[in-house]
């Protein structure tokens, strides 16, 4: 199942990179962390730092209320939050190991509320989108990641082994920024196979800069569903493991007209038993016939992603627009959602009075398995059921689009407010369902 995506992670692991050269991400969405609230903590920050260990603490917010149509018309307001740690400890000063850290993420999510499984969408099929994109099912405390890493060759490659994410190393030259879940972040969590976030399992990865605008990457990870599951949230057990993912991901970061750009393009493998989405119409009836799925041994999944600015405002390199495409096709024998693309324009600083508001708009396009739809449509035909009004039917998914536009104000440098207006067109792919109007507001407040 997708899980939500994280929004300090991108910060800690992308602006480093880009600090290190002239290439600059600000107008791509990746800004260098704001001052805190708390400041340097009566100086307990600058004693962290000089001894090695640098971190970013923050609380998200999520709000998001139907202001009209959705499967269900009843006026409702959901709220989730999270607060998340995201840490690295340099231990090169402690043990020699020349450019050594540990690396670890902590996220608490609170309030399991879900506008658009309880609004927004028919509950009889999946949902392939969220209008809280950081909801993750539970209110719980989980530990994202806890890996080791370092780098050899003047630090053109980097290794990464532990308990890992794949946000750590692979899709990251989109920023999640708006609140719907398609438009936050790149499509690598489409595949189903692996978590965003805020779920760890064992893997390993290395991303090599071959040139200092090409780099490429390369994981060998746990494929596990019950990674995901509350006991699994400290785990370090693969009790549950049914196979390895291996991803595979090109990054280019360079410049058009010298303005900044960022592209991707990966694919992953998995050797995990699959169940093809269309189980046969005995299955479906209930009758006890193993023969009614459908398995097999192996499935891939691609995604591909082009982050471009495009304008600078003026002189000043981090003002602008930059617009962003991604997309990711899926094995649709085994994946609910067979093609997504989402595209989406970003203002950085449109107004002089305020250069470090955004403004952003974007749509995605959603088309769903027809593996998925042929399995519908057989359990209505083994149930003899044919009106959608009817409890027992089950609906047809087919395409669906979505869109988003937000405005993201930043009073003070450790707050930001973003509110936003969603439309939902055929929401979870369901043609009979009403489009959907959703008012949304999110808030970031970093310690």
């Amino acid at each position: 199942m997708m899980k939500a995506k994280g929004w300090a992670a991108a910060a800690m692991l992308l602006v480093p990179l880009a600090s290190a050269q002239s290439w600059d991400g600000t107008v791509l969405g990746f800004e260098a962390p704001q001052a805190g609230l708390l400041g340097d903590m009566l100086g307990i920050r600058p004693i962290l730092s000089d001894n090695g260990f640098s971190y970013n603490l923050g609380w998200l917010t999520q709000t998001a209320y139907n202001a009209g149509g959705g499967y269900n018309h009843d006026g409702h307001a959901a709220y989730i939050d999270q607060v998340a740690l995201t840490f690295n400890q340099d231990l090169e000063r402690w043990t020699g190991i020349a450019d050594a850290r540990i690396e670890g993420n902590i996220v608490n999510r609170n309030h399991n509320d879900n506008l658009t499984t309880k609004r927004l969408q028919d509950p009889r099929v999946s949902f392939n989108d969220l209008s809280q994109e950081s909801w993750g099912g539970q209110s719980i405390t989980r530990l994202g990641w806890l890996t080791f890493a370092r780098s050899f060759d003047e630090r053109r490659l980097t290794w990464r082994i532990g308990l890992m994410n794949k946000v750590q190393t692979f899709d990251q030259i989109v920023p999640c920024d708006f609140q719907m879940l398609m438009l936050c972040g790149g499509k690598s969590a489409n595949s189903l196979t692996w978590n965003n976030w805020n779920v760890h399992t064992w893997g390993t990865a290395f991303a090599w800069q071959a040139t200092p605008e090409v780099t490429f990457k390369l994981g060998l990870m746990e494929q596990n569903p019950r990674a995901s599951s509350r006991s699994q949230a400290w785990s370090w057990s693969t009790k549950g493991s049914r196979g390895v993912l291996v991803p595979a991901e090109v990054e280019v970061r360079s410049w058009v007209n010298d303005l900044p750009g960022a592209y991707n393009l990966g694919v992953l493998f998995t050797n995990a038993p699959q169940q093809d989405m269309y189980s046969g119409r005995s299955q479906q009836a209930g009758v006890n016939d193993p023969q009614g799925y459908k398995t097999y041994d192996r499935s891939w999944f691609m995604y591909a992603g082009v982050n471009q600015q495009v304008t600078r405002h003026q002189d000043d390199a981090q003002r602008g627009l930059s617009v962003s495409l991604n997309t990711s096709v899926a094995d649709q024998r085994s994946n609910y959602m067979h093609h997504v693309i989402a595209g989406s324009l970003r203002y950085r600083g449109l107004f002089d009075a305020r250069p470090e508001d955004w403004i952003g708009f974007g749509v995605s396009y959603m088309d769903m398995s027809n593996h998925y739809a042929r399995n519908q449509a057989a359990h209505n035909e083994v149930l003899g059921v044919g009106d959608y009004g009817n409890p027992l039917y089950s609906p047809l998914p087919g395409h669906s689009v979505n869109a988003e536009l937000y405005y993201r104000f930043r009073p003070i440098s450790w707050l930001e407010l973003q509110p936003g207006l969603q439309y939902w067109h055929r929401p979870a792919g369901i043609k009979e369902t009403q489009d959907a109007w959703v008012l949304g507001l999110k808030t970031v407040l970093t310690f």
